[in-house]
C-alpha cells in the first residue's frame, strides 16, 4: 500500500514545501525547520519511496512530482534540494497556478556533465547504480560523504546526514536506482527558460556535485531568476551554514508577500 509522508507545522501564513535529496528523508530539514517555523507553514515531505513514504517503486521525475500534487497547498513556495530541486522544478512547470515561488538548493536542471555543460560524469552515476546492489550501505555513505567534501565541518555534516538516513526506513535499491536514473537523465534547462514564477537558486561554493560554473551559466540563461552562492559551503549549505541559508530564504519570501 502506498503511503506518502507529509507533515505540516509552523506558525506562519505562507506555505513552504521542503523536498529532500537522494537517499534521504524530511528529517534532513530538522535544524532549519526550527528557524523557519515562526515564519512559514512548513510542509515536510518524504519523497515517494524514501523514508516514511513506503510502497513505491522506482519512478520517473514526472511520476514522482505527480504523486505530490494532491497534497500541494495553494500558492506554496517550493524548496527542493538536489534531487528534490528537480522535483520542485517539475512541479513548478506543471502546476504553476499552485506555486508562489521556486527555490532550488545545490541543484541543477541537468546533473550529468555534457559537452560544454559541467556536472557529474555519467560513469560516476552509473558506478553508483551498479554498486548499490553489491554494497548498499557503503554506496549510500560514499554519496553522502561527497555532499560535504571540502567544508570546514565536513565530518560533522556527513555524520548528520548519515543519522538522518538511519533515523527512518531505508529506501529500497530499486527506489535508489530510480533516483540516480533521474539525476542521470533529467534535463530541464530549456523547460525552465519559460518559467515565469519568482525563482531563487542557492549554491555552495565548494559543491563537488553541482559545480559553481552552473550558477554562472544559468545566470545568463535564466536572467529572470536570482542566484546566491554561500562561500565555504558544499552540497548541503543548509546544514553547514543554516543561519545564512535561512536568511536568504526569508529575503526571497519577503519579496513574494509584499
Amino acid at each position: 500500500m502506498k503511503s506518502l509522508y507529509w507533515h505540516t507545522s509552523g506558525e506562519g501564513n505562507v506555505d513552504l514545501v521542503l523536498l529532500h535529496g537522494w537517499g534521504l528523508n524530511a528529517e534532513v530539514w530538522k535544524d532549519i525547520a526550527m528557524r523557519l517555523s515562526p515564519h512559514f507553514r512548513l510542509h515536510l515531505v518524504d519523497l515517494p519511496g524514501f523514508g516514511r513514504s513506503q510502497g513505491y517503486g522506482a519512478l520517473s521525475l514526472a511520476d514522482m512530482a505527480q504523486q505530490l500534487v494532491p497534497m500541494l497547498p495553494e500558492r506554496a513556495i517550493l524548496l527542493g534540494w538536489s534531487l528534490g530541486g528537480l522535483v520542485a522544478s517539475q512541479l513548478a512547470l506543471t502546476q504553476p497556478e499552485k506555486v508562489r515561488g521556486l527555490i532550488t538548493v545545490a541543484s541543477s536542471p541537468c546533473f550529468t556533465a555534457q559537452e560544454s555543460w559541467p556536472g557529474i560524469k555519467p560513469d560516476t552515476l552509473q558506478n553508483f547504480q551498479h554498486q548499490l546492489s553489491s554494497d548498499f550501505q557503503r554506496t549510500v555513505e560514499r554519496f553522502l560523504a561527497l555532499q560535504t567534501l571540502g567544508t570546514e565541518s565536513a565530518r560533522q555534516d556527513a555524520r548528520a546526514l548519515k543519522e538522518v538516513v538511519l533515523s527512518q526506513p531505508m529506501p529500497s535499491v530499486p527506489v535508489l536506482e530510480g533516483g540516480l536514473e533521474i539525476l542521470r537523465q533529467a534535463d530541464l534547462r530549456d523547460a525552465l527558460t519559460e518559467l515565469s514564477l519568482p525563482f531563487l537558486r542557492v549554491y555552495g561554493w565548494l559543491d563537488g556535485l553541482v559545480p559553481r560554473r552552473v550558477a554562472e551559466m544559468l545566470d545568463e540563461r535564466w536572467p529572470e531568476s536570482r542566484s546566491v552562492t554561500i562561500e565555504k559551503a558544499a552540497h548541503a549549505p543548509f546544514i553547514s551554514h543554516p543561519a545564512r541559508f535561512c536568511q536568504h530564504i526569508l529575503y526571497f519570501s519577503a519579496d513574494l508577500t509584499k
